[in-house]
């Protein structure tokens, strides 16, 4: 489902827009409402987080709104039945976002099948690298799920495609190196690297890292398939509220289709 959404985006000339949100932020009970007015505001996949205590691959923003949601009671179960519920709603397909901890603890076996239950239909793990486990990968991998594969700037060319082994839906190039955070420019080798990534795998690739305004997300979606935008949507949500944000994805949503 993922893949023909890029496909479809991309017979149009477009890139496809996945915006991030943290499960149970800026409120424990806004989850569902928020994942359907973005899908409403033009998103054409959702990545869903799943706050952990120590998300080490994120910066302050989203670190604050994972920690403001686990002490609001978000729990993995609570994220399922919030993904089931909005799947009631709408079939925009959505990516969980989380780290092995959370996973590990609920059970790898029992989560992967609660999670194709609620409706999700991919799944990417921060902290697993490729080849670092193979039965766990093997594992999603041999599940409904798509596995959402991380490429960074820092990775030779030559390894890109045994990192994208058995990844499916799109592989998710981070833009920069460090933690998650908008920035105010890109990099001007992104388009480059993009370029060689796309000749290397035959899988859309969607960048994020930085990315926090239409005209930014304008210009990498005319490099690449898709278009992530994270920590400036959840410090609107933050400091704003809801309908803010969900402003802010139609504002990119019309940046990409120019």
């Amino acid at each position: 489902m993922i893949a023909s959404v890029f496909a479809r985006r991309g017979s149009e000339g477009r890139a496809a827009l996945v915006p991030y949100m943290t499960a149970g932020h800026p409120a424990r009970d806004a989850t569902v409402t928020l994942l359907t007015e973005l899908a409403d505001a033009g998103a054409d996949v959702l990545e869903l987080g799943i706050p952990f205590s120590d998300p080490l691959a994120d910066g302050p923003t989203i670190q604050r709104s994972s920690f403001k949601a686990l002490q609001a009671g978000t729990t993995v179960e609570g994220v399922l039945s919030d993904l089931a519920a909005f799947r009631s709603r709408r079939d925009t397909p959505v990516v969980l976002f989380t780290y092995l901890n959370p996973v590990m603890r609920f059970g790898m076996d029992r989560f992967l099948r609660s999670a194709v239950d609620a409706g999700a239909n991919g799944l990417l793990l921060t902290d697993l690298p490729a080849g670092a486990d193979r039965a766990l990968e093997d594992a999603v991998i041999e599940s409904p799920l798509d596995l959402i594969r991380l490429v960074a700037p820092t990775t030779p060319i030559e390894r890109v495609p045994d990192v994208a082994r058995g990844g499916s839906g799109f592989l998710y190039y981070i833009s920069r190196t460090g933690v998650t955070g908008a920035r105010r420019e890109l990099r001007a080798e992104l388009a480059g690297e993009v370029q060689a990534i796309r000749e290397a795998v035959d899988l859309p690739v969607a960048v994020g890292f930085g990315i926090s305004t239409p005209d930014q997300a304008a210009a990498v979606g005319a490099v690449a398939d898709g278009v992530v935008v994270g920590s400036a949507l959840v410090r609107l949500l933050d400091e704003e509220g809801i309908e803010p944000g969900v402003d802010f994805v139609r504002s990119l949503r019309a940046a990409l289709d120019g």
